[in-house]
């Protein structure tokens, strides 16, 4: 017997009040798991010394890179679930989760092993300090024999969010989190019956804590016969769909390399900033930790965009698409604000916290976050647009704006005009830029071909794979012109 279709669904109630309860969880979890580092950190570098900690940030560069690697493809996972699930295509939703699952598992098995061998020089090649290399290394070894559960745990994840469900990822993600706190005293310092393992106690602490956050999570998608969970008798989902692949690879890839053009930016940004000095470079790096926590809200409103834009594509209600943009325009104005205003207010306090007292960097870290902080309204509706337009499969103009907002505008504006205004020229290509991509989104979401995108070429095969029951009669095209396109309500 299949499983039950899920019981929450994206393409109907309030627009707004289901994408704000949808994006909150996303939220929440981006926050728990930044507290996460940061609380890692703590233990790390006050207790192990400096060395460990660059030995931590080293390793931890290279995890964030290869996840990030495939965060692409996790959200083209997302949005062909979200649109199978929209056109209440079971089949073709179960279609996409075993090929996706097949994949993820399989890269993820393939960069362990290689990661595992090929630490010590991944590391050396990143310059990491002689007297951090060793740590380094055995704190690495033991995150890449973590890898298939993380990205497994991402994928799952993003699957689930394309199914309508942000919550349950959410739950494991504090497990997850909980445990990776409580854990890494007890596994650095060696406490009660543990044995003392140092830096590889904390990679450690992440791979038990992943481990038993990621069974939970299948336990519970298979005590709730979740319409996404693949048993036993689905085995034959598992086998590689080579439409599927190719979706998820020449639409993951796009979406993955707006994230490489970012971390490009920020690297070539921070370059400029350093040679202004150390006042400078400092005040910047306090104003980066507080803004690490304003971007939080675009991101997590952009991904519940992506996901309930891709049911409504599915479902054909293209007015509800349009809502999805004009709600999560307004959330973002609302959350983003929310955050900026006492940041604006507060802002001797809350820069405070990360530099030392009297410092002379404070008042230039003032200086800098009231020019830029304010960037981060218009990133967001650009975060919200890009969101609504790649649930079509539309990946390509978002990652063209991005790549001329920030190598097109925000790098040459900072670069050229330092001559003249110093470094105010950085501070003010923030939101110089920003502006730009938002306009220039908002240009492309009015006039552009958007909505004749395709994520995936129309299947016969899901059919075979389902009772007549699960698989209603197809509709026309999801990607047709919504002008011609009635809404089903």
């Amino acid at each position: 017997m299949p499983p039950p279709a899920p019981s929450r669904s994206l393409t109907e109630g309030p627009i707004g009040r289901n994408l704000l309860l949808f994006a909150l969880p996303i939220l929440a979890g981006n926050i728990a798991q930044s507290l996460n580092g940061s609380v890692n950190a703590i233990w790390v570098g006050r207790f192990l010394g400096e060395s460990a900690l660059t030995a931590t940030a080293n390793a931890n560069n290279i995890m964030f890179f290869l996840i990030g690697s495939v965060f692409g493809i996790g959200m083209a996972a997302t949005i062909l679930i979200g649109q199978a699930m929209g056109a209440r295509d079971i089949a073709q939703a179960r279609r996409v989760m075993g090929t996706s699952a097949t994949f993820f598992v399989g890269l993820s098995v393939v960069i362990a092993v290689a990661g595992f061998w090929l630490s010590r020089h991944l590391l050396a090649a990143m310059g990491t300090p002689h007297d951090s290399l060793p740590m380094a290394e055995a704190y690495l070894r033991v995150i890449f024999l973590a890898m298939p559960l993380l990205y497994m745990f991402a994928f799952l994840s993003a699957a689930l969010r394309g199914a309508g469900d942000s919550r349950t990822p959410f739950r494991f993600l504090l497990l997850s989190v909980a445990l990776d706190i409580v854990l890494n005293p007890l596994l650095i310092f060696g406490l009660g019956p543990l044995p003392e393992l140092g830096i590889a106690g904390a990679a450690w602490a992440t791979l038990i804590a992943q481990s038993l956050a990621l069974s939970g999570l299948l336990l519970y998608l298979r005590h709730k016969r979740h319409v996404l969970w693949l048993g036993r008798a689905d085995l034959a989902l598992l086998r590689i769909d080579a439409g599927i692949l190719k979706a998820l690879v020449l639409k993951g890839v796009p979406m993955g390399l707006q994230m490489v053009l970012i971390s490009l930016s920020m690297i070539m940004m921070m370059t400029m900033v350093n040679g202004y000095g150390t006042d400078t470079a400092a005040a910047y790096g306090a104003a980066l930790q507080l803004w690490t926590y304003v971007q939080m809200p675009a991101m997590a409103i952009g991904a519940a965009c992506s996901s309930m834009a891709a049911q409504n594509v599915g479902a054909h209600l293209w007015s509800r698409v349009r809502g999805t943009a004009r709600s999560g325009v307004a959330i973002n104005f609302l959350l983003t604000g929310l955050l900026i205003a006492p940041l604006i207010v507060f802002d001797r306090h809350s820069l405070a916290l990360f530099l030392p007292g009297g410092s002379a960097a404070l008042e230039v870290a003032r200086h800098l976050n009231h020019i830029a902080v304010w960037s981060f309204l218009f990133f967001g509706v650009t975060f919200v647009i890009s969101g609504v337009v790649r649930s079509t499969g539309a990946v390509i103009a978002p990652l063209l704006i991005l790549a001329l907002s920030l190598w097109g505008i925000r790098v040459p504006f900072a670069e050229l005009l330092q001559a003249r205004f110093g470094a105010d020229a950085v501070w003010w290509s923030f939101p110089v830029s920003s502006l730009c991509s938002m306009l220039l989104s908002l240009a492309y979401y009015r006039w552009g071909g958007w909505r004749k995108a395709h994520m995936l070429a129309p299947h016969g095969a899901a059919a075979d794979l389902a009772t007549p029951a699960e698989v209603p009669a197809a509709p026309p095209s999801p990607v047709a012109d919504p002008d011609l396109q009635p809404d089903r309500r």
